[in-house]
């Protein structure tokens, strides 16, 4: 068994709708997925599954394409890259609610296009995109388009996802 973190994109947050974490719940485990939680009502679970990463990430899609009646993107990390994440933000010293991972299907190449930028840090990972924003994001006007379909976590809600998965063996 694997054990896997989803981050979705776009629920109870702006543009899909609030999918209530008890929903979420059924959906991972009507899909045989074992150990599911929550973690705060934005679209993060974890749980364990002996499907390989597509299969997981096909399924869970089709079930919230079927619930929202359009895509949710869902991004997808095991346990081992969810830590590998934390591990690898190059902002250790900044504050963690104002430093952000932008998670990726596929590795972000280059950061062509941004724009709007003043104090922000940016830095490419494997499969995701790491912001600092000293100002706070809510006063940011920075446009990555590299990161339109992907979705953010800050540094604490990173780690606290981490623990979890790691807590499912």
């Amino acid at each position: 068994m694997t054990a896997f973190i989803a981050l979705l994109r776009a629920v109870n947050v702006g543009g899909t709708g609030k999918l209530p974490m008890s929903e979420l719940v059924a959906m991972c485990e009507a899909l045989g997925y074992g150990q599911v939680k929550t973690w705060i009502a934005s679209g993060n679970v974890v749980f364990t599954s002996d499907h390989d990463e597509a299969r997981v990430k096909a399924g869970l899609e089709a079930r919230l394409l079927a619930w929202a009646g359009k895509p949710v993107g869902v991004m997808l990390r095991t346990a081992e890259e969810m830590r590998a994440v934390l591990a690898g933000n190059p902002f250790p010293q900044a504050a963690p609610n104002r430093t952000v991972a932008i998670f990726l299907d596929t590795p972000p190449g280059e950061l062509d296009g941004v724009r709007s930028r003043t104090d922000e840090e940016i830095r490419l990972g494997a499969r995701e995109i790491y912001v600092h924003y000293p100002g706070g994001m809510g006063q940011s006007k920075l446009v990555i388009p590299a990161a339109k379909s992907g979705t953010a976590r800050n540094m604490n809600t990173i780690a606290k996802l981490a623990e979890m998965a790691a807590e499912l063996g």
